[in-house]
């Protein structure tokens, strides 16, 4: 079976992403926020746990340390306790500490606007990096790919097989596919189609209205 061109797979792409603008239109950032800040914490806190069960723990943190400042000054053990319903927690204490503390310190309490001084900070990478630039500031360097992206890319045909496990490797086969005008809705998009339809175990491949375009279908 001949390789399927790059031209190809940009064409599914572009149909996908027009078809879920029509559907969904703008989709909103599912992790509760008022600023920037607020973002890449709950953003940082969200690795391997929902948004559902992140956005139950940030109104007691953010009461309790309502800034960069505020929180810098608490304890790891402190935060820790506060958000001890999330996987790894102590982790995730630590590096929102860390990083409220390299915000203050290097950025003069405000959440950097670029990626390299965002992937400095402590417990942030490109995934959270790039949701926090597109919803906080507009800028859309590249697509934050989480688990749905990455399900979704790989169900699509539109990023090799073997860099399912790599979501860094996910986002630039979808960079060089994608229309960078498209790259804005992506994530938020792409999220609630596969909460609602492509979902991870039980995909409604029956009913899905992407089916006449999906290599995975029928598979």
């Amino acid at each position: 079976m001949p390789r399927e061109t790059n031209a190809a797979k940009r064409e599914r792409a572009v149909e996908f992403c027009g078809r879920l603008n029509e559907m969904y239109g703008p989709v909103e950032c599912f992790l509760d926020h008022t600023n920037p800040f607020r973002l890449v914490i709950s953003v940082l806190l969200s690795a391997q746990t929902t948004d559902a069960q992140v956005n139950k723990v940030t109104p007691e943190l953010f009461d309790r340390w309502p800034t960069p400042e505020a929180l810098a000054a608490a304890s790891p053990e402190e935060v820790g306790e506060v958000i001890r319903s999330l996987g790894f927690y102590k982790s995730k204490a630590r590096h929102a500490v860390e990083a409220a503390q390299m915000i203050v310190a290097d950025f003069g309490g405000e959440v950097p606007r670029t990626m390299d001084e965002l992937t400095r900070l402590p417990g942030v990478g490109r995934k959270t990096a790039n949701i926090v630039l597109n919803v906080s500031f507009g800028i859309v360097e590249g697509i934050a790919v989480d688990t749905h992206v990455n399900r979704i890319a790989h169900r699509l045909a539109l990023s090799p097989k073997t860099h399912a496990a790599e979501p860094l490797k996910t986002e630039q086969d979808l960079l060089k596919i994608i229309p960078r005008e498209l790259w804005r809705d992506v994530n938020h998009q792409w999220i609630r189609f596969g909460r609602e339809v492509c979902s991870a175990k039980s995909p409604r491949c029956g009913e899905c209205p992407m089916a006449d375009i999906c290599p995975s279908v029928g598979k």
